[in-house]
Formats: structure tokens, C-alpha cells, sequence
């Protein structure tokens, strides 16, 4: 054999073996933990009063380009916390990211258990209220009132799903605009609030009975699951499969019956992952990292859900 030839397959063995190069780490998202939160880059106007109470929305609105004047898709965020505490900065970096990609991006506060001393009903009517006078603004806001997606997670994912799903629970005064979403953006959300039919290890007894007791003994009126049906908007589920707040397998379920029913519910599977897992800026050290990377890898796919129903276009 020719010298060269071997130095050829020298040098062709050392590329193949050679160690990969390690992606560079990226940076952990903002996000704010407190109450009231801080919200950079974003505009804050009350969307819904209720005696002496003022909710209010955090909007994020993209940059002005060539674009601009044409009504833009949009998406209202729920924060999660169990209805009974939480703050709308937990989508902070959401709604930062899909403002720079072209949406109107909206994180609202509702009340709860802790703050305002209200039921799982009250948080719902909050949240079709937040929907509803987005549509109703949709000309102030330059959105388009037929691109409105909902999205939340744990608690505020029960929320966003319960706006399209469950009937009522609406302000008779406003109810000729629609508080129903276009879509629907799910982040290991609670979809199961009461047993299921056929279904009796859905949900162990003991969280069972804390959902009622949470829900003021009135869980079935607003658990989503029980009012899946045809004709109901795109959706799509991020979630982990070690989720011991709200189990994996209430997520499965929906899934398959919105399916069965004719709707579009795709859902994301993060095998081992805990409940809110896709947060940023929780714990330290490895266990922070990956919660990052898990925010980067749930909006990557959130974007092409996002694109493939004609909400983004394809990035350049």
C-alpha cells in the first residue's frame, strides 16, 4: 500500500473517532418568580375588574417590521399553582420568545385560593374573561381575533383547556364575544378534576378527594375530560411521564378521546421528567441546566406546532 493511502486512512480514522464537540451551553431564559412580577419588554393594561380586584395582563408585542400592519395570531398564558397561588411571570420567557417570533404574547393574572380567597370556578371565569377581552381588543391589539390560542400550565393548563372545553362559567354582560381559543397550548396540565367512566385507577382516591375539596366539592363541572367532543381547537400537550402532581396517564386519555372525537391533541412525552419540568430557573446546578434545556426543546416544538397551524411562519 502507498504511503499516502495510508496516511489518508490515518487521517480519515482519527476524523470518525475523534470526540464530538460539545454544543455550547445556552443561556438560561428570564423568568420571574415573584409576586407581582417583574416583566421586561412588556406593557401591563386591567382586563377584567371584579369588586375592588384589578387583573391585569402583561403584553408582549413584537418589534415593528415591514409586517407589522397585518393582525398577528396571539396567545394567552395561565400560570400554574394549584388555583390557589402563583405568578404570571412563570411564561415570562414564552411570551418573550414568541413576541420576537411575530406573535402578540399575553401572561395574565387571575385570582386564587391564597390572594382572593376563591374556588377553582372563580379562576375559570377569570380566565374566559382573559380570552374574551383579548378578542374584544383584537383591533387595539392587532390581532387577529381568529388566532387566539390559550395556554397554561398545571393548574393555569387546566384553565386554558377548560376555556374551550367547559361551558358557562362566563359574564353574561359580555358573553356575545367568544371566550373560546383557537387553539390550545399545554403544559403538564390538569385535565382530569373527577373520575372517569371505566377508568376507576385514572386518579388515586386521596388526590380524588383534594381536587374536590379544592374545587369546593364541584369538580366534575369544570374537569375538561369530561367534556371532550368534536370540533374542538388544535392542541398540543408537554409532559412528563414521572408527573406525580397530575399523572401521566390523565394526559394519555385526553388525548385519546380528543382524537377519538376528530380533534387534533398531540402530546409531547418527556420520559422521567417530573412535574414542571419545561421551568426555567429552578433548582441548581445539573438539575437547573436541564431544566433550561428542557424550556429550549418544549418551545422548539411549541414553535412548529405553532407554524403548522398558520400561527408562525417557517424561521429563516
Amino acid at each position: 500500500m502507498r504511503l499516502s493511502s495510508v496516511l489518508a486512512s490515518i487521517t480519515l480514522a482519527l476524523l470518525l473517532f475523534q470526540p464530538a464537540l460539545a454544543e455550547p451551553a445556552r443561556p438560561e431564559p428570564p423568568v420571574s418568580w415573584k409576586y407581582p412580577p417583574e416583566m421586561p419588554g412588556s406593557r401591563v393594561e386591567v382586563y377584567r375588574k371584579v369588586g375592588d380586584v384589578e387583573l391585569k395582563a402583561w403584553i408582549f408585542e413584537p418589534k415593528d417590521d415591514a409586517a407589522s400592519s397585518k393582525p398577528r395570531a396571539a396567545v394567552v398564558f395561565f400560570f400554574g399553582g394549584g388555583w390557589r397561588g402563583g405568578t404570571p411571570g412563570q411564561f415570562l420567557p414564552q411570551c418573550q420568545y414568541l413576541a420576537q417570533r411575530g406573535m402578540v404574547a399575553l401572561t395574565v393574572d387571575y385570582r386564587v385560593k391564597s390572594r382572593h380567597d376563591v374556588a377553582p370556578q372563580e379562576c375559570l371565569r377569570d380566565a374566559k374573561a382573559a380570552v374574551r377581552w383579548v378578542r374584544a381588543n383584537a383591533t387595539r391589539l392587532n390581532i387577529d381575533p381568529n388566532r387566539i390560542a390559550a395556554g397554561g400550565g398545571s393548574a393555569g393548563g387546566h384553565l386554558a383547556a377548560a376555556t374551550a372545553l367547559v361551558p358557562g362559567f362566563e359574564d353574561d354582560a359580555a358573553s356575545k364575544v367568544s371566550s373560546v381559543p383557537n387553539a390550545l397550548l399545554l403544559f403538564n396540565p390538569a385535565v382530569a378534576l373527577a373520575a372517569v367512566e371505566g377508568h376507576p385507577d385514572l386518579l388515586p382516591q386521596e388526590k380524588l378527594d383534594d381536587i374536590r375539596e379544592r374545587a369546593d366539592g364541584r369538580p366534575q363541572e369544570i374537569s375538561p375530560l369530561h367534556f371532550v367532543r368534536a370540533q374542538l381547537p388544535p392542541c398540543i400537550i408537554f409532559h412528563g411521564t414521572a408527573d406525580e402532581a397530575v399523572p401521566f396517564p390523565t394526559v394519555e386519555l385526553f388525548q385519546k378521546q380528543m382524537q377519538a372525537a376528530g380533534n387534533r391533541c398531540e402530546l409531547k412525552a418527556y420520559p422521567d421528567q417530573p412535574h414542571g419540568f419545561f421551568n426555567p430557573g429552578r433548582g441548581k446546578g445539573a438539575a437547573r441546566e436541564q431544566a433550561s434545556e428542557h424550556y429550549y426543546r418544549t418551545i422548539e416544538q411549541l414553535d412548529e406546532f405553532l407554524v403548522s397551524i398558520g400561527y408562525l411562519t417557517v424561521k429563516k
